[in-house]
């Protein structure tokens, strides 16, 4: 039975998630074409969806199936795009490292770019217990998951239907951009977005988002020294 805060810091975490099934929702029906369109079922597409839901790497995972690549290599791909949420999850550790397993079991399941960054953003302005931030953490998740699920099966439904000029695959972007955007509040924020954009467009042609993940890693370098160079000067 939850309690009374629990109730309201579930129901603040819906508020905070559902705005964002209105680009999860074009995009997971975008990867339901793509995956129609590369072979897969019904069936596999929405399993796809269920046990992965981290859309970038199912696309890259899908695209190297359609390039009849190896099994290994397919899950190396997967492995490389996703991980940052291994990232996500050991900035997770502070706000709710002392949680039951079985909540982390669900947070981990249900950790992705958008739920992470909402609950991050919460627990780093709004004092919460722990049981407060898991409820928040899956209150945000709670509108997303199912989207995704839902329009992955809309997608795959639908297939080449859908007219080329809607640009689903806008929804991305415009998905981060939104996350990030209220997160920039301190120069080590500015400084680590910066070197993350800069890196990231001059290894763009690297395989598989390998340049992403340098540029994840540069980013987070150069927050840790703007940061400490800040607090010196204060």
């Amino acid at each position: 039975m939850l309690s009374a805060t629990e109730k309201s810091a579930y129901f603040a975490g819906i508020r905070d998630g559902w705005p964002f099934v209105f680009v999860a929702g074009p995009f997971a029906m975008l990867f339901g074409v793509v995956a129609i369109e590369a072979g897969l079922s019904l069936a596999q597409a929405m399993g796809f969806s269920v046990v992965v839901i981290a859309g970038a790497s199912q696309f890259a995972a899908v695209q190297l199936m359609v390039d009849n690549a190896s099994i290994a290599l397919v899950l190396l791909a997967a492995l490389a795009v996703n991980l940052r949420m291994a990232m996500y999850s050991a900035a997770l550790v502070p706000f709710l490292g002392s949680a039951p397993l079985w909540q982390r079991a669900c947070v981990s399941y249900l950790n992705f770019d958008q739920s992470y960054m909402a609950s991050v953003a919460r627990y780093e302005t709004v004092p919460m217990t722990v049981p407060e931030r898991f409820w928040f953490f899956i209150g945000v998740a709670t509108p997303i998951a199912p989207t995704w699920v839902a329009f992955t099966a809309v997608g795959g439904l639908v297939g080449t239907s859908i007219p080329p000029e809607y640009a689903l695959d806008f929804a991305l972007p415009i998905t981060f951009l939104a996350m990030i955007g209220p997160m920039l509040r301190t120069l080590a924020h500015v400084a680590a977005a910066f070197v993350s954009m800069c890196v990231g467009l001059v290894l763009v042609g690297l395989p598989s988002g390998s340049g992403l993940l340098i540029a994840a890693a540069c980013a987070m370098i150069t927050g840790v020294i703007v940061e400490s160079w800040t607090e010196k000067r204060t």
